[in-house]
């Protein structure tokens, strides 16, 4: 029983720190919440900005290159760049 627990422990701690890696796309802002410090890409994904990223700076339609990491469910950017 209790290795069992260990076990499981173990495949638990692997699969929430496999979710929090960063990811790196380039994609199009399709729609910018300012209430909400959000921007929704052209891929229907929805990434939310943290203190230090100002929503106001990024516009529809504006190309990027965005890093982000999921914990929870919830997308956070971490960087966010214009498309060259």
């Amino acid at each position: 029983m209790q290795k069992l627990v260990i076990v499981t422990a173990a495949v638990l701690a692997t699969a929430l720190s496999t979710a929090a890696f960063a990811r790196t796309v380039t994609s199009t802002i399709v729609s910018v919440d300012a209430k909400g410090d959000a921007i929704t890409l052209a891929d229907g994904k929805t990434l939310n900005l943290p203190e230090g990223i100002e929503v106001e700076t990024l516009k529809a339609g504006e190309k990027v290159v965005v890093t982000y990491s999921t914990t929870s469910g919830k997308s956070l950017v971490s960087s966010i760049q214009p498309a060259k």
